[in-house]
């Protein structure tokens, strides 16, 4: 796990309105504008988190390949098994997640015809609004080259959605506040995160030594492309006297990551109240979980038992496995002598 600062994207505000309590919501509409000088930066983090996504598994693939090749000689039945079952989960995941960056290069690509063939269409337009319009030819070929580009764009806000569909999910996890000084037993603080359509609010209080105690702890965003995540921290003192020690707005493209990471939020801007978020990438939506999104976790199970089955190999046979091995004995002697 990392330990990585979320970059503020919007000056900080403090103000002394309550926010209303909001409910988890869709992904929005597509846009009618499109923005693909942005779509261009999440792609790019999307790709590169594809990429470690895929060289984390691989790396497991052959961890868990040695070590089947190590305790064939020394092992029993039954953890092989175990262990050929994760190998099969893991590289059915890795074709899952080939397929899954393949479509998504497809859609980029396709999304960059869209954007070439929309600026031919504005360079035309431009073209044809600053010469002499008096032509019916004139007239006819803007009004053709006006209805390419709204074409077009219609067409790049289709694939920047379903983009956007793609982008698979954040689970973020309360860690809880940081303060140093700043936080005593308590205190009563209320957080409110903002991400596109999609709310998030809890609550906590500070307890005697330092223990936080949070309403809620798990929440699931799904990824934007064109929204930032906003994050809100409000100190409870009294019925109606709230005070916002901050608001900011966060950059979301780098938690496109293999690995869980842990991030720590300036709130104010001393930064001497931070929020501790643990943030994972899962690359597949909920509806499409395949079975092997946590083999790396389940490999780790994996080794502990590898190292319990290590410290006591069975060397020694059992008495039905002596009883095989006569009995095999026995049939090569009477096979031997023609007796069999």
């Amino acid at each position: 796990r990392n330990l990585s600062p979320f970059t503020p994207t919007v000056s900080r505000k403090t103000g002394s309105r309550v926010s209303r309590m909001f409910s988890m919501s869709h992904k929005s509409p597509p846009p009618k504008v499109p923005q693909p000088n942005r779509l261009d930066e999440v792609y790019e983090a999307l790709k590169k988190g594809l990429t470690a996504y895929l060289e984390v598994h691989q790396l497991e693939l052959e961890k868990l390949s040695t070590q089947i090749r190590e305790s064939k000689r020394n092992s029993r039945l039954g953890f092989l098994y175990d262990l050929d079952k994760q190998v099969k989960s893991i590289e059915r995941f890795l074709r899952r997640l080939e397929f899954h960056a393949s479509k998504i290069d497809e859609l980029y690509e396709a999304y960059c015809i869209q954007r070439r063939l929309r600026d031919g269409a504005h360079n035309m337009v431009k073209a044809y609004s600053t010469g002499s319009p008096g032509s019916r030819e004139a007239r006819e070929s803007l009004a053709e080259a006006s209805k390419g580009y709204k074409e077009y764009t219609e067409n790049m806000c289709l694939l920047e959605n379903e983009l956007e569909s793609q982008l698979g999910e954040f689970h973020i996890r309360m860690k809880g506040l940081a303060g140093f000084a700043r936080l005593c037993a308590g205190d009563q603080y209320e957080i409110f995160m903002k991400y596109g359509r999609q709310r998030w609010k809890l609550r906590g209080r500070i307890e005697v030594n330092s223990k936080q105690v949070w309403d809620s702890e798990e929440m699931v965003f799904l990824p934007l492309v064109t929204e930032f995540l906003s994050i809100k921290v409000t100190e409870l003192k009294s019925l109606a006297n709230h005070v916002v020690v901050g608001n900011v707005s966060c950059e979301t493209k780098d938690l496109f990551a293999a690995l869980p990471q842990v991030v720590a939020v300036d709130i104010n801007d001393l930064g001497t109240l931070k929020l501790s978020l643990e943030v994972t990438w899962n690359p597949f939506d909920k509806d499409d979980q395949p079975s092997a999104a946590s083999s790396v976790n389940k490999a780790s199970t994996v080794n502990k038992r590898f190292s319990t089955y290590n410290q006591s190999p069975p060397d020694t046979p059992s008495l039905r496995e002596q009883a095989f091995y006569v009995s095999v004995h026995q049939a090569g002697l009477l096979r031997r002598h023609g007796q069999w």
